[in-house]
């Protein structure tokens, strides 16, 4: 509840800014400004913990260069305007359907940004764009970020969604590749206080080891860390399924597909031949695979570093081959499976992959998504179907995805461009018009998505704190593009509010789906979204119509969350495979297998790159508040201090890539192994209208990372594991 004096007020919300889903108590004044932050002590899951990002959420939520009003460009004069919300929307649905009428659906393509898994519209309202385009041209940051683990568990579980979680709380070993939640917060494994965990494990008699080209700040936490070269993890982690195999170390508890294949598919891979392509000694291996055996419970864990590189998804498959072989897969300490209050497994057939391919690279369809990668190919090369019109929803594709200044070119070549986003980037510079969200405290929050990958199952449910006056909410803003795009009524004034059909519709199919339409007038909430949120809660696991345990109503009597207890085991309930078994060699990535084969002998560049998470920074869109753009969290290389003597370097170097050249302040650390160099994410300011972020516009990591480079069978990019040529500056 809201503690009200004369003038301020303190409210609770959760934390928008990663996925670690924190409690934040905030302090509003007279104005509706945010005035401090603290984290929220009684929130169940966080318990009082917060980041840097967290407590800057003030900042954000009034950054001075954040868009209010919607903006129209001058394509003559290349000018910005502010205009109405009708003029904008008329604009749209001018323009928009005439494209798709004179070129056909294919012609339009949409691109969804990061922060559309932190917001409530982001998951329930984007779906309308989508079937309103009605075009195969779907891109998201998935595929340059996730997509190798979601096609992974897609192919072993039979649902993409269906990703296990180390039991962080309970597990005795953990084994950590590419991960470095101490500046992250956790990816893909959504646990607030991610070091207060890891020091808890180690306090309880546990062992943790990470495996990174960087002693990170999670390896220097950790009671072992290993160097590994770039890109070779999948290869370790073959030798270590061989030895389970090899010295009969397996214990598989759950019911299983293809163990002879995965058998063969080792054998190899041995200790002594993956430490010629790893670094990693063929003793630590052995070790490695022996002490995951023994433990009494055990995980292993690999994120963003594994999953973009060039064989990223059969490291993600690795990750959970040995899981099962040591029987830790769906047990109390391993690998285990959230189970999310709202928002569960809808899929009722096995997940397959290359449903339809790209128009110019044949790239095949993961998740409904083509790879980002060949965005650019989509809108540059002429012929039926290419891309001439494109909506971007939160995000900044231009700094964050594979050669980036091709994408900058090619987003200059569309014949129209709508940005749902709050500032004028690099990307939304080449929009036609850009609708800005509200701020965040004017939106509601739940974390669809997230929860789903929780250490702990937990739900908990903010309401806006701040009226939204005359403006729409972001939900509205979606609901509206989405009838626009189509040249709809999109305004309410001749027809139904936008927003409200939406909501109408699906709640009542959902209801019908579940034969339960005469329930609809039970559900509760300030407005149709609300209601929403209210119908999946009550059909999720925990609710039910008669004797629920929990509703939309609990959540807002429990505004510091409800907490449901730890992981349970879920298996064969959550698999959607046809064998209704775990899939531990499916065939796609079996045939990834021979190309792996085929690299063993490949002699290591001499320089690769890789990227580099910063606890300041979450992709490109943290760069504008003044608190978070200091100490650590700024665009350096950093590199050995031996490559630095070897190659004759001073304080600054060009670094060439097959897709382009930078020159890079340089900071020497032994932290990194020889032979590599790191280069965070998304910098490259330059052509932005945010004052404090072109103040420190470092350069784009994506000028050096290559978009023909891909991930066989997901299709993402590689961003780790670079091949690059340094020479003085």
């Amino acid at each position: 509840m809201a503690q009200i004096t004369d003038d301020t007020r303190t409210l609770l919300r959760t934390c928008p800014l990663c996925e670690a889903v924190c409690g934040l108590e905030l302090t509003l004044d007279a104005q509706d400004r945010v005035t401090s932050v603290r984290g929220d002590r009684e929130d169940p899951f966080s318990k009082g913990f917060i980041c840097p990002k967290g407590a800057s959420f003030g900042h954000l939520d009034q950054d001075p260069d954040r868009l209010t009003d919607p903006m129209i460009r001058d394509r003559a004069t290349d000018t910005w305007r502010t205009a109405s919300w009708d003029e904008a929307f008329d604009l749209i649905a001018e323009r928009f359907p005439a494209i798709v009428a004179e070129h056909g659906n294919q012609s339009a393509a949409l691109y969804l940004g990061n922060p559309n898994a932190h917001t409530v519209a982001g998951a329930l309202y984007v779906p309308v764009l989508i079937r309103a385009l009605g075009t195969k041209n779907l891109y998201s940051a998935s595929t340059a970020d996730q997509m190798p683990k979601q096609v992974a568990s897609g192919l072993m579980f039979g649902d993409p969604l269906t990703v296990p979680v180390p039991d962080l709380d309970r597990t005795d070993y953990l084994l950590m590749l590419g991960a470095n939640p101490l500046e992250s917060n956790g990816s893909l494994c959504t646990a607030p206080d991610f070091p207060g965990r890891l020091k808890a494990l180690r306090k309880r008699g546990g062992k943790f080891v990470v495996v990174d080209p960087r002693v990170t700040r999670t390896a220097k936490l950790a009671d072992e860390h290993l160097f590994i070269r770039p890109g070779s993890d999948a290869y370790l982690l073959f030798g270590i399924v061989h030895t389970l195999f090899a010295e009969n170390l397996t214990d598989i508890r759950v019911e299983v597909a293809g163990l002879d294949e995965v058998r063969d598919a080792a054998a190899e891979f041995t200790p002594e031949v993956v430490a010629q392509r790893t670094g990693v000694p063929a003793e630590t291996v052995l070790r490695l695979a022996r002490e995951l055996s023994a433990a009494p419970t055990a995980a292993v864990y690999a994120r963003i570093g594994t999953c973009t590189a060039e064989f990223g998804t059969v490291t993600q498959w690795l990750v959970e081959v040995i899981n099962v072989l040591t029987g830790n897969l769906d047990a109390p300490g391993g690998a285990m499976f959230a189970n999310a209050a709202a928002g569960g497994i809808n899929r009722t057939k096995p997940f397959r992959t290359g449903r339809w391919t790209s128009r110019v690279r044949e790239l095949p369809e993961a998740m409904g998504e083509l790879p980002v990668a060949t965005l650019a190919d989509e809108i540059t090369t002429p012929g039926a179907g290419q891309v001439r019109a494109l909506v971007t929803v939160a995000g900044n594709p231009v700094l964050s995805a594979p050669s980036g200044p091709r994408l900058d070119a090619a987003f200059a070549q569309l014949e129209f461009m709508v940005s749902v986003d709050r500032y004028l980037n690099e990307t939304t510079r080449h929009a036609d018009v850009i609708l800005p969200p509200p701020r965040p405290v004017q939106s509601p929050h739940y974390d669809f998505a997230l929860l789903q990958f929780a250490v702990r199952n937990y739900a908990r449910y903010s309401p806006p704190l701040v009226p939204l006056g005359e403006r729409p909410s972001e939900a509205a803003v979606l609901a509206r593009l989405g009838a626009a795009l189509t040249g709809q009524p999109h305004s309410g004034a001749n027809g139904p509010d936008p927003l409200t059909a939406v909501d109408e519709l699906v709640i009542a199919g959902t209801l019908h789906k579940a034969g339960i339409s005469e329930r609809r007038p039970e559900l509760i909430g300030a407005n149709s979204t609300e209601q929403r949120i209210d119908m999946m809660l009550r059909l999720g696991p925990y609710g039910e119509w008669n004797g629920g345990t929990l509703n939309l109503q609990v959540l807002l009597d429990n505004p510091h969350g409800v907490d449901l207890g730890p992981l349970q085991p879920r298996l064969p309930g959550v698999l959607r495979t046809a064998s209704k078994k775990v899939e531990l060699a499916p065939q796609p990535l079996l045939d990834d297998v021979a190309r792996m084969r085929a690299r063993l002998a490949d002699a290591a560049p001499e320089v690769v790159l890789i990227g580099r998470r910063q606890l300041r920074s979450n992709n490109s869109w943290m760069h504008n508040i003044p608190t978070l753009v200091s100490g650590s969290n700024t665009c350096t290389l950093h590199i050995n201090p031996a490559d630095v003597a070897r190659l004759g370097l001073g304080d600054a170097a060009i670094v060439k890539s097959a897709a382009g050249t930078l020159t890079v302040p340089l900071e020497p650390t032994e932290a990194i192994m020889p032979g590599v160099v790191s280069l965070p994410h998304g910098w490259g300011h330059t052509d932005s209208t945010q004052t404090v972020a072109r103040a420190h516009a470092g350069v784009n990591a994506n000028v050096l990372t290559d978009d023909s480079v891909l991930d066989v069978p997901s299709g993402n990019a590689v961003f780790n594991g670079v091949p690059v040529t340094l020479t003085p500056a």
